[in-house]
């Protein structure tokens, strides 16, 4: 019987870095693996000859995303099995390449919460403690906290999946050390349901940094500073700070 010889292909793929080592294969005795690994296993499970290998156009590190990388492969498939289709592999790749999980929330009810988080408050429990804890006074005044449909440039490479996504925001003369990453978290735990809106409330009434729940500040890779605002007075040089 005829041995057909491999069939090239040229693709490209996107993912999420966070979970990965980079994009390139690593060891399988790595606490984190490469993105190549997770595509090769995945290609494996459509029973080439010999093991295939992606060549990889653009490397990436550690926890960087991709919205579009590219690879070349080279499929040889058993004797007497025609090349694969062009659908034919993509349809194929993605019933074996999981979707990252994808978190689901209540809106609604962080939307509740955050309600609380505005005007002038003691936030010691939002705060982390720091060297200049001592010297800073807890009291900050959030003018606005807005959690709204994000129109974000990763939301239309998404868009066949159906997915939603939202932004928080949050506007104060100053915040206190990670108090932003501590509100984003606590109600991003609301919305999943391991909080309710009104515990948001009770959180603020104690005043105290080691009552946050642990491991709810959330990561930094996705906040922003969107914008530094000033006032006329602020601008004024004959007023002296702090006035």
């Amino acid at each position: 019987m005829m041995v057909c010889p491999p069939t090239r292909y040229l693709v490209f793929f996107q993912y999420f870095g966070t979970k990965y080592s980079g994009v390139m294969e690593t060891s399988n005795d790595q606490s984190l693996i490469g993105v190549q690994n997770y595509l090769e296993k995945a290609v494996q499970n459509l029973k080439p000859v010999t093991p295939v290998k992606f060549h990889i156009s653009s490397r990436t590190d550690t926890g960087v995303h991709a919205l579009c990388n590219s690879a070349h492969l080279d499929i040889q498939r058993a004797p007497g099995k025609p090349a694969f289709e062009e659908k034919q592999l993509v349809h194929g790749l993605n019933r074996h390449l999981k979707p990252e999980p994808i978190c689901y929330l209540n809106v609604p009810a962080m939307q509740e919460a955050a309600q609380f988080l505005v005007g002038t408050h003691d936030f010691s429990t939002f705060r982390s403690l720091s060297s200049e804890t001592p010297f800073q006074s807890p009291v900050r005044t959030v003018l606005q906290v807005d959690i709204q449909p994000s129109s974000g440039f990763l939301s239309h490479h998404y868009e066949h999946r159906g997915l939603e996504f939202w932004e928080l925001k949050f506007r104060s003369r100053s915040f206190l050390y990670r108090q932003v990453r501590r509100m984003v978290g606590a109600l991003v735990a609301v919305g999943q349901g391991k909080l309710t809106p009104h515990r948001i409330k009770e959180l603020l009434e104690l005043k105290d940094s080691r009552a946050f729940p642990p491991n709810a500040m959330a990561p930094p890779s996705g906040l922003f500073l969107k914008s530094v605002e000033y006032s006329e007075a602020d601008l004024d040089t004959t007023v002296a700070p702090g006035e």
